[in-house]
């Protein structure tokens, strides 16, 4: 357990990253959702980027503060509280798997649209001339990496991720009786992740191929220390 003064510095702009991405990825769900006609979403004041309305006291504090001082650095891993959706509510234009399919996919689309946001405002200080120190700069690449992570990871297709309901949502009708068989182990492949460290590469490679892609060739910036 790292208690340096530089280490503490990068949990603090590690947690509040995290903090702010969980916000935008339950904003997300909770916007597309009101949009589509569910009011849940609002009356339960989700439809904000304000990160208290959607923060989880164990997966968005807890968690990350936990793993942050056993493993150090400032990238932390955490969720936040899930946003209740009606989809029985959805506008009747689109099917409700459609709709609710589309209300899944908003979380992690938020943390890519998040992720180019933060790496467009870091390119366009450098561009013009604004010096940033390498402190600074490892924060934000750490912030757009985060996003990228965490929007893969919601997308692997098993319950309860979002990527569960993006899957449901695509197969068609004559498989969706075999998709409901395979949801009741959803939960098991996403510990899989967790106990098996190796599986992770599902993941994180296409983050770092993202990233490399969006924040490094095109863009310019600082390349991430181990690709």
């Amino acid at each position: 357990m790292d208690l340096s003064p530089e280490n503490i510095r990068l949990m603090v702009v590690g947690l509040i990253t995290l903090i702010l991405s969980i916000a935008v990825h339950e904003f997300g769900h909770a916007i597309v959702a009101d949009r589509l006609g569910d009011r849940l979403p609002r009356l339960d004041g989700r439809v904000t980027l304000n990160p208290i309305a959607h923060a989880d006291p164990i997966g968005t504090l807890a968690l990350p503060i936990l793993f942050m001082l056993f493993y150090g650095g400032g990238v932390g891993f955490g969720w936040g509280r899930p946003v209740r959706v009606q989809p029985a509510a959805f506008t009747r234009k689109l099917r409700m798997r459609t709709s609710h399919m589309l209300v899944a996919a908003a979380g992690p689309a938020m943390n890519i649209l998040f992720a180019i946001v933060i790496s467009l405002a870091w390119a366009t200080l450098l561009w013009a001339g604004v010096e940033l120190n390498v402190h600074i700069q490892t924060g934000l690449r750490n912030a757009v990496f985060l996003n990228f992570i965490l929007a893969f990871f919601n997308l692997i297709p098993a319950p309860p991720l979002d990527g569960g309901t993006v899957l449901a949502g695509l197969l068609p009708d004559r498989m969706q009786r075999g998709y409901e068989e395979y949801a009741k182990y959803g939960i098991f492949v996403v510990l899989a992740f967790f106990i098996i460290p190796t599986l992770s590469i599902v993941f994180r490679w296409p983050a770092v191929q993202l990233y490399n892609l969006w924040a490094v060739d095109l863009l310019g910036l600082m390349r991430l220390p181990w690709a």
